[in-house]
């Protein structure tokens, strides 16, 4: 993607065919960054009026990224989890588009953190939410006590 080149994010269906290819090839990579494509942490038919799942797109339409919100503990949380944060491969800004994005919807939704889990072992993406501001979290649910997760989080 060309520095400056217009990124447009929209909410999608996470279970339509665009979602699933950016999924596929966010489960490829972190099978070979974590040896676990993370699949089982996020069910695509989980829609929830507290969160989205949102596509990037480049100004000629092509797949950029994706990422997901959803409320962490119950309906009428105050917290937000950010899922399946994923942007390809040589497209330069995306990530930070798509984390803004989010950020902007879960403030909208009316939560005051966003927390996410991420590997330990997936450096990139531990230095990405680092320059953002996210800051390590004590565990929470299926993280406790996995020493191969970090987790971490933002006040909005």
């Amino acid at each position: 993607m060309a520095a400056g080149q217009d990124i447009a994010i929209l909410a999608a269906d996470a279970a339509g065919p665009d979602a699933r290819l950016l999924l596929d090839a966010l489960s490829d990579a972190l099978l070979r960054i974590n040896g676990d494509s993370g699949r089982s942490s996020f069910d695509a038919e989980a829609a929830t009026p507290r969160g989205g799942f949102y596509i990037a797109r480049d100004g000629a339409g092509e797949l950029l990224g994706c990422a997901a919100l959803r409320p962490l503990d119950g309906p009428d949380s105050t917290t937000a989890e950010l899922k399946r944060m994923y942007a390809r491969p040589g497209s330069a800004g995306v990530g930070a588009a798509l984390l803004a994005h989010v950020e902007v919807q879960a403030r909208c939704f009316g939560y005051a953190r966003l927390h996410l889990s991420t590997r330990v072992a997936n450096r990139r993406a531990m230095a990405f939410y680092a320059k953002h501001g996210y800051a390590p979290l004590n565990a929470w649910g299926k993280y406790v006590g996995a020493a191969q997760s970090a987790c971490l989080g933002k006040q909005l």
